[in-house]
């Protein structure tokens, strides 16, 4: 009985090699043969710098076999290997910027390929005068490409040779969509603007800290103690300070009302020019110029810690009640802020300095953070552009939000659907570059 068991498993081992050997054979019968449909395209969307090289699959590619290009600055050479390829890779459906996604892509092999440059000399001038000479890229020449298969024993030369030059591009289309986002937040603010110039007070969404203006005043007012107001580290040229002195003119306006003394320390003689008009106008608009005193609006020092030192003395001597913070700020903002809690004072900050931002949120009764500094000036300024900005930048949030969600959704489910044109069409829309 053994003996037929063994007979049997010998007879099966030799029909197993047999069908082996004979598929062996049939995929030796594949030979090789020049690989087609060689071309070279210029690469889109980019500054004429590479090239595209593509061809056809053939029906003998697997394991083992690899294709060869070939660049040469001449049809008739001499050609130099640039990149040896495996067979089951580089196909044009992995490059969707440049091919989009149509299904015969999974036909078609693309690599992207360098072309030969004119090189020029380029001098530069070191720190010591030595004039050092090296060779930079120039202009991009004609350059032809050739392809071959090799199974790793022997080659077999493409019969096709072809050539391109590499062109700049004007207008990059992968990047469309930033201009579509671009051109919708114009949109946006053109329209707010017209709409907050029809009706000033335009809803707008509340802003933490604002209510608190009023309240710091009021208090300022009722302990019959002053009000201490920095606009920042910089002069009247940058924005945040701007937007400090659209503030400071709703302060002022509000001092003025309640009959109390606003204090404005400036560290440049500018801004304090500008303070002391925006000030005397805020008098003026309530009804009060004769409260107004051009002494309380003076310069301190140009230098940072001469100022913040001078801000010190005048918290810690005239013991304001309520102490404005507002604008940028560097390495003084704690010690302002920690001198201003230690006098008791309720202080209202607001910076877009993301270093002192922390230290504001910590030292301070309210803060403005980043941009909310700039959203308080429009708040409070009810200037119709200000306004219009700050609804435009709310809506183009909302848009984002609204991207975000759907450029998420379309790259979860397109792989569910490869085959769904349109759908590839839009992640790729969708997809920041």
């Amino acid at each position: 009985m053994s003996v037929n068991l063994l007979k049997s498993a010998f007879r099966f081992m030799l029909l197993m090699s047999f069908l082996s050997l004979m598929a062996f054979s049939s995929a030796e019968q594949v030979a090789l043969t020049p690989p087609t449909g060689l071309k070279v395209l210029d690469t889109p969307n980019d500054t004429g710098e590479t090239l595209l090289i593509t061809w056809d699959k053939m029906p003998y590619e697997g394991p083992g076999i690899r294709y060869i290009i070939y660049r040469s600055e001449s049809a008739d050479g001499p050609t130099t290997e640039i990149v040896s390829l495996p067979s089951d890779r580089e196909y044009a459906s992995q490059m969707p910027q440049y091919f989009g996604f149509k299904k015969q892509n999974k036909n078609i092999h693309a690599y992207r390929a360098n072309p030969i440059w004119k090189m020029k000399e380029v001098k530069r001038t070191k720190l010591d005068g030595i004039i050092k000479t090296s060779q930079g890229r120039d202009t991009a020449v004609e350059t032809f490409f050739q392809l071959a298969v090799t199974d790793g024993k022997k080659i077999v030369m493409g019969n096709e040779i072809v050539s391109g030059v590499p062109v700049p591009n004007w207008f990059r289309k992968d990047r469309a969509n930033g201009m579509v986002i671009l051109i919708i937040m114009f949109i946006f603010v053109l329209f707010y603007i017209s709409k907050a110039q029809r009706n000033p007070n335009v809803f707008l969404r509340k802003i933490p800290g604002i209510d608190a203006v009023d309240e710091a005043v009021g208090r300022a007012t009722e302990m019959g103690k002053p009000i201490l107001y920095s606009t920042g580290y910089y002069d009247i040229t940058e924005l945040s300070t701007i937007c400090s002195v659209n503030i400071l003119a709703h302060v002022a306006k509000k001092v003025a009302q309640y009959d109390s003394r606003l204090i404005v320390p400036c560290k440049w003689p500018v801004a304090m020019t500008v303070c002391q008009e925006v000030v005397r106008e805020a008098y003026i608009n309530a009804g009060r110029p004769d409260a107004f005193n051009i002494g309380d609006i003076y310069f301190i020092a140009g230098e940072q810690y001469s100022y913040t030192v001078g801000v010190d003395s005048l918290m810690v001597r005239e013991r304001p009640a309520a102490n404005f913070f507002l604008g940028t700020f560097a390495a003084e903002a704690l010690i302002l802020a920690e001198t201003g809690a230690s006098t008791g004072a309720i202080q209202i900050s607001g910076t877009d300095s993301i270093y002192q931002i922390p230290f504001f949120v910590v030292a301070c009764d309210y803060c403005l953070i980043g941009e909310d500094l700039y959203a308080a000036s429009a708040y409070l300024a009810r200037n119709p552009r200000l306004i219009g900005s700050l609804k435009a930048q709310d809506a183009g949030k909302l848009l984002l939000f609204i991207a975000i969600l759907i450029g998420t959704i379309l790259i979860t489910f397109s792989p569910f659907y490869p085959d769904a044109e349109w759908l590839q069409i839009l992640r790729n829309f969708f997809t920041v570059r």
